[in-house]
C-alpha cells in the first residue's frame, strides 16, 4: 500500500522540480511511512510512499523494465501477480524484484495500454511510458484505490489524495456544484471534488496523457455484463459464489506482514473469518470495536463468531474525544465528507494497526448481494401506491408528521418520514430521495443568494443517480438499484471513508468482496435470487448458511453508526456554536445564517431530527476553515529515513 503523486508539464522543455515533486510526495506520508522514491524525466515526474507488504527489503518504487523505458508507481495490491508473472517469464521477461509492481511494467509492454484488464487486484497506477512520451494513469474497476487529476494548462498534476495536488502549490476555487452534491449526499460523488480545478479519475477509467493531451475512457464497468442465461439452479448458484469467494480470500491473504481481519458479527465480516478459516492455515486474527451505549454496540455479535471460529480476537470500548478527532477527521478527506461511521472506522484502524499490517473488510456486500432497507422500501411503495389516494396523500402521511422524534438508533419516525415523502415518485427518483439529506426546498432554504445566483438552478442531484441508472435498463429493478449504489455511494462514500481511516494509521484494507469476478457473477444474477420478497442478502446468507453461525444469519442489518443526534446535543455543540454562528456563516457568505439557526434550534428543541444536516453543514466548515489555512502556507518538502530517485 502507498500514496503516489506525479507531475507533467504540457511543455518539453520544461523540467519537473525536484523539490516540488518532494513536497507532493510529503504529503502523503502517512499512506506510506517505510520509504519513499522519485523519478524524474524532463518533462514529467513520479513519487511515491510506500507502506511496505510484499517484498518488504526489495520492493521499492518507482521500479522500471529491463531497459529502463517505462516506470511505474502505484498504490495498492495486485492479487493475481504470481501467475502473471510465471507467464511474463515464460514470454522473456527478466524481474529484479519479487513485487507485485514489477507485473505492471512488463505487462504494458506486452499490451500496451490494455495491460490493466489482466490485472485482479485494487490499485492506482501512473506509468510513465519514455519512448512514447506517454503518461498512463489507471484506478481500479471497483473503486478500492484513490486518484485525484488536475488537468492544468501549463501542467497536469495528479495524487492519491487531494493533498498532494495542493502541495505543488495549486490555488484551486470551490465548485458550488460540488457543494450542491455534498449537501444532497453528504459526500461528493466522482468525478467532481469540492474544487473546480481537481477530479477524480472515475472507477475502472484509464487516463492517458501524450503530448499536452488528456484523454480519459473507461476500461472496465459493471454495466456490460449481461444478465445471466445458464444455469440458474439455487445449488449451482451458490456452489459457483462460494468458489469465487474462497478464492478472492485466498488471494488477498498474500502479505510478508501480519494481517487480520475487521468483525462486526454481520454476514459480510462473518463470510470474511469463514473462509480465511478455510484456507488459512495460521489462527485468524479479528477486531471489533463498540459504544458504551448499548445501541451502537455490536462486540456481543463479534464474539459469537470469534468463539466459533476460535479467531485470535481483540477488542476495544471507545469513549471518543469528539471535539478533538473531528478536526483531525475532516484533514484526512481534503474535502467535504460527513459520513459519520468514518468516527468508529478511524478507531477501528487504530486497534487493528497495532496488531497488524493488513486488515480484511467486508465492504461491497450490500451493493452485491442486496442489503440495505432501501431496497425493500422499493417493494413496499409498489404496495404502497396501489393504495387509495385518500390515504397515501392525506391520512399516512398526516399520521406520520405526528410520530414523535426519537434519537434511537432504528429512527423509526425518521425512516418512515422519509419513506412516506417519496413513495409515490417513479422507482429511480424514489431510490435517490430516500438517500438524499437535503431536498431543493432545505437547499433553497439554506444556501445565500450569491450561491443559489451562481449555482443557476442546479440544486438537484438525481442526475448522478440517473445516468447510471439508465445504463443498466437491460436488468431487472432490483439490479439496477444496486449498479447505482456500486457506481455512487459505494465507490465515493464508503470506499473513500475505508481508504482514508485505513490510512491515517498506514493500515491496509483488503475488501475480498470486491473482487471483480465476484462482482461479475453476482451482478449478472436476476434480483429475486438475491432478494425474494423482502429477504435482503438471501443468496449470500444462503451460500454461507453452514460454514457461519446460525444467529449471523438472523442478525439485523446494524450499521456502523454513532449517537450523532445526542453528540450534537452534548458534546459537538461547542462545535456546532462555533462553526455555525451567525457572524461566521455571515463572513463566509455560503449559507443563510437565519435559516441554518432554526435548522439548529429545531434539533436542540426536538422538533425534528437533523441532525445529519447539521453534521453536513459542521463539517463544512471545518474543511473551510482547513482548506484556508492550508492554501495559506508554503508548500513542504519531503523527508524521511528512506529514499530513492530514479
Amino acid at each position: 500500500m502507498c500514496g503516489i503523486a506525479g507531475k507533467a508539464y504540457r511543455r518539453p522543455e520544461r523540467r519537473v522540480e525536484p523539490a516540488a515533486l518532494e513536497a507532493m510526495c510529503h504529503s502523503l506520508a502517512h499512506r506510506g511511512p517505510d520509504d519513499w522514491g522519485l523519478h524524474l524525466d524532463g518533462p514529467v515526474g513520479l513519487a511515491m510512499r510506500r507502506l511496505a507488504v510484499i517484498d518488504v527489503d526489495a520492493g521499492r518504487q518507482p521500479i522500471a523494465n529491463e531497459d529502463g523505458t517505462v516506470w511505474t508507481v502505484y498504490n495498492g495490491e495486485i492479487y493475481n501477480y504470481l501467475e502473471l508473472r510465471r507467464e511474463l517469464e515464460a514470454r522473456g521477461h527478466r524481474f529484479a524484484t519479487r513485487s507485485d509492481t514489477e507485473v505492471i511494467v512488463h505487462l504494458y509492454e506486452d499490451h500496451g495500454l490494455d495491460f490493466v484488464r489482466a490485472l485482479n487486484g485494487m490499485f492506482a497506477i501512473a506509468l510513465w511510458d519514455a519512448a512514447r512520451r506517454r503518461l498512463v494513469l489507471a484506478r481500479d474497476r471497483m473503486g478500492i484505490k484513490p486518484l485525484y487529476v488536475a488537468a492544468l494548462p501549463d501542467r497536469l498534476l495528479f495524487g492519491s489524495e487531494i493533498k498532494a495536488l495542493l502541495a505543488d502549490g495549486l490555488r484551486p476555487t470551490v465548485d458550488l456544484e460540488a457543494l450542491s452534491l455534498y449537501l444532497s449526499l453528504l459526500y461528493i460523488p466522482a468525478p467532481h471534488t469540492i474544487y473546480r480545478e481537481i477530479r477524480k479519475l472515475e472507477a475502472g477509467h484509464l487516463l492517458v496523457w501524450q503530448d499536452g493531451q488528456v484523454a480519459d475512457r473507461p476500461y472496465w464497468d459493471l454495466s456490460k455484463v449481461q444478465p445471466a442465461s445458464g444455469d440458474l439452479r439455487s445449488d449451482a448458484v451458490r456452489a459457483e459464489l462460494l468458489d469465487l469467494l474462497t478464492d478472492a480470500v485466498r488471494r488477498q491473504l498474500v502479505a510478508d506482514v501480519p494481517l487480520g481481519t475487521f468483525l462486526s458479527g454481520g454476514i459480510d465480516s462473518s463470510t470474511l473469518v469463514a473462509l480465511t478459516r478455510r484456507v488459512f492455515s495460521g489462527r485468524v486474527k479479528t477486531f471489533s470495536i463498540g459504544f458504551d451505549d448499548p445501541s451502537y454496540d455490536e462486540r456481543a455479535d463479534a464474539r459469537v463468531v470469534a468463539r466459533h471460529f476460535e479467531t485470535d480476537h481483540t477488542e476495544l470500548t471507545v469513549r471518543p474525544d469528539v471535539v478533538d478527532l473531528v478536526p483531525r477527521l475532516v484533514r484526512h478527506f481534503d474535502e467535504p465528507f460527513a459520513d459519520a461511521s468514518a468516527i468508529p472506522t478511524y478507531y477501528l484502524s487504530q486497534l487493528t494497526r497495532r496488531h497488524v499490517t493488513v486488515a480484511l473488510g467486508g465492504d461491497g456486500g450490500d451493493e452485491l448481494f442486496a442489503g440495505y432497507a432501501t431496497y425493500k422500501a422499493d417493494v413496499l411503495a409498489r404496495l404502497y401506491a396501489r393504495l387509495p389516494g385518500a390515504l397515501t396523500r392525506g391520512l399516512v402521511p398526516a399520521l406520520v408528521e405526528r410520530l414523535p422524534v426519537s434519537e434511537d438508533k432504528v429512527s423509526f419516525d425518521f425512516k418512515a418520514r422519509r419513506f412516506v415523502a417519496n413513495a409515490l415518485q417513479e422507482p429511480g427518483r424514489r431510490h435517490y430521495a430516500w438517500k438524499a439529506f437535503f431536498d431543493d426546498r432545505l437547499k433553497r432554504d439554506i444556501l445565500a443568494d450569491d450561491v443559489l445566483a451562481a449555482m443557476n438552478g442546479g440544486l438537484d442531484a438525481f442526475p448522478v443517480f440517473a445516468r447510471h441508472y439508465d445504463d443498466v435498463a437491460h436488468h431487472d429493478a432490483l439490479n439496477r438499484f444496486l449498479y447505482v449504489d456500486t457506481k455512487v455511494s459505494l465507490a465515493d462514500d464508503i470506499l473513500v471513508k475505508v481508504d482514508r481511516m485505513s490510512m491515517a494509521h498506514s493500515l491496509e484494507v483488503r475488501v475480498p468482496l470486491l473482487d471483480h469476478r465476484v462482482a461479475e457473477f453476482a451482478f449478472g444474477l436476476p434480483g429475486r435470487l438475491k432478494m425474494p420478497g423482502l429477504a435482503l442478502k438471501h443468496l449470500l446468507k444462503e451460500t454461507m448458511r453452514g460454514l457461519v453461525p446460525d444467529a449471523v444469519l438472523k442478525k439485523r442489518k446494524a450499521g456502523f453508526s454513532v449517537p450523532l443526534p445526542a453528540w450534537l446535543k452534548r458534546e459537538l455543540k461547542p462545535l456546532v456554536d462555533e462553526y455555525l454562528a451567525p457572524s461566521r456563516l455571515q463572513r463566509e457568505g455560503y449559507f443563510r445564517p437565519a435559516a441554518v439557526s432554526r435548522l439548529v434550534g429545531d434539533h436542540l428543541a426536538g422538533r425534528a431530527d437533523y441532525s445529519r444536516n447539521i453534521w453536513a453543514l459542521l463539517l463544512f466548515g471545518l474543511w473551510l476553515e482547513q482548506s484556508r489555512t492550508a492554501l495559506a502556507e508554503p508548500a513542504a518538502t519531503c523527508v524521511g529515513t528512506a529514499g530513492a530517485v530514479a
